[in-house]
């Protein structure tokens, strides 16, 4: 592997950040930390953290920025000097964000790495000529272009806005210790939990109970990513036919003596290898579905304890993840049935008293959550939408059967939420199954099955706009509306069966025709 090869893949993850930020090519700003840093090996990289050459300004130095004298283009110039690289890819965005000069740059396509390096140049950018060129050149001998990619599809496949707004950094610039902690993920507001550390039910055999030694977090293609700087990946499998899938786990060392391992398990992708040194935001793969024992899409996320004398535990990884809050100033919450698992871990003087969420809050908070298990978060398409709150709206209904207290309706909403589908039994007993699924596409599908027959069948605008309206009737009681929508469910049922006998008949009646013809 190339200098230029190596320094990509060790800050691929803050160009990747910069550019869902400001829309600036992560190939453009690798190229230019390439070529102004040289590889980060620079004077000014190695002792200052800046890796773009940008110099101090009377205001960035009234501001109290720090800064280094060295000489450049004159003598004794004075250059910003950051904390972390981190930092020094951020200013360099802002700087070219900022600077009118280079307005014409943030009118083009966040992947056009061609325009963007010639605007570059053309705003003076670099004393030097052939500014452009060279980066071309670093871009497309280093196959650069494939980050730019990366962002772009994960943007359009997350339905993503490029912007700072909607990007904000991994953790606060005030944190302890710089931007040295993140989340295994990236939230706005808090991770969807789906099973939590301790003793479960075996989801692969119900008649079981085993020890799930981490938590399993929703996700749909997202990065995963390292919790702390200077992190030594010690574990890499490859092999999707294991119970955990592919795997990896990365290592962070204590002054203690001890060290504490993260393992993340499910993966699609892995894009480290053993022996990497990672940095707390950076990308170690994506989230998948691999293993033979995962029922869906998710992060397996553990955490364990190595002591010094070797000795060995499993922890809750609500309880480091607490810790890495609190270090990194990290505001998400760890959401299990609408309960924040961090909340028992932290300081009394971190800790808001929170109002116990209801299963209607519980239900709104992620259906607006980048998890919404229906996947249609911000969608206009009115048929869509409408399928969207039948589905919430029976949701509800269908949990608050047999007087369930609300810890049971909220995890039957969590369940829901995670699979897209609302088992629909309590509303018609006498189905041998009965379930209401919402499809990547948005269509609502109902299936039942009273033991003689199976039926399943989208449910149309109209159908989806008589239930909304019942379900949304506030002038009627809930026994009302539970007769109402299982007239309804009901009647759907029986013309669908009816329909598929018709046609079982039909092609019945044909076949004797044609065996009278022979």
């Amino acid at each position: 592997m190339s200098k230029n090869q190596e320094y990509a893949l060790q800050y691929a993850d803050y160009a990747m950040a910069q550019m869902r930020r400001y829309g600036i090519p992560a190939s453009v700003t690798l190229a230019q930390g390439i070529l102004e840093s040289s590889n980060g090996q620079s004077r000014l990289a190695r002792n200052e953290n800046n890796h773009f050459g940008i110099k101090a300004t009377p205001s960035w130095i009234a501001g109290g920025g720090k800064y280094g004298i060295y000489t450049d283009d004159k003598p004794n110039e004075k250059f910003c000097s950051y904390d972390s690289v981190g930092d020094s890819y951020e200013h360099h965005s802002r700087f070219l964000k900022e600077n009118s000069r280079y307005a014409g740059c943030f009118k083009l396509s966040p992947d056009d790495y061609k325009g963007w390096a010639q605007s570059i140049e053309k705003a003076g950018y670099a004393t030097g000529g052939k500014y452009a060129e060279n980066l071309q050149k670093i871009i497309e001998q280093n196959g650069l272009q494939k980050y730019d990619r990366q962002v772009m599809q994960e943007m359009a496949a997350q339905g993503r806005q490029f912007g700072v707004e909607h990007n904000p950094l991994q953790t606060s610039e005030g944190a302890e210790h710089g931007t040295g902690y993140s989340f295994p993920v990236e939230r706005e507001e808090f991770l969807f939990i789906t099973s939590p550390f301790g003793t479960r039910q075996d989801p692969l055999d119900g008649t079981k109970q085993q020890m799930h030694k981490g938590v399993d977090i929703r996700c749909k293609g997202d990065a995963v990513l390292a919790t702390e700087n200077g992190g030594k990946v010690v574990a890499v499998n490859q092999n999707k036919n294991t119970p955990g899938g592919k795997s990896l786990t990365v290592e962070y060392a204590r002054t203690d003596g001890s060290k504490v391992q993260c393992t993340y398990m499910h993966l699609k992708e892995i894009s480290v290898k053993v022996g990497d040194t990672v940095q707390a935001g950076g990308r170690l793969g994506t989230s998948g579905n691999t293993g033979t024992r995962t029922t869906g899409e998710h992060l397996h996320f553990g955490v364990k304890n190595i002591y010094a004398d070797g000795t060995k535990r499993d922890i809750d990884p609500a309880a480091y993840l607490a810790e890495i809050a609190q270090k990194g100033h990290i505001k998400l919450q760890m959401l299990h049935n609408g309960n924040d698992l961090l909340a028992k871990y932290k300081a009394a003087e971190d800790t808001v008293p929170e109002k116990n969420l209801s299963p209607d809050g519980w239900m709104k908070k992620l259906l607006s959550s980048e998890d919404s298990g229906v996947g249609m978060s911000g969608c206009n398409d009115p048929i869509v939408e409408m399928a969207m709150t039948a589905f919430a709206s029976l949701m509800l209904l269908a949990t608050q059967i047999d007087n369930r207290n609300e810890e049971e309706q909220k995890a039957m909403i969590s369940t829901a939420m995670d699979l897209r589908t609302i088992d629909l039994k309590p509303l018609l007993p006498n189905m041998k199954n009965c379930d209401l699924t919402i499809g990547e596409n948005g269509k609502a599908i109902l299936k039942a099955d009273n033991g003689e027959l199976r039926v399943s069948r989208e449910l149309t605008a109209s159908e989806l706009n008589r239930l909304s309206a019942t379900l949304n009737n506030g002038t009627l009681t809930e026994e009302t509306k539970r007769m109402r929508v299982t007239g309804m469910l009901n009647t759907v049922i029986l013309s669908e069966a009816a329909s598929q006998n018709f046609e079982q008949e039909m092609s019945r009646q044909q076949g004797q025709t044609e065996n009278l013809r022979r």
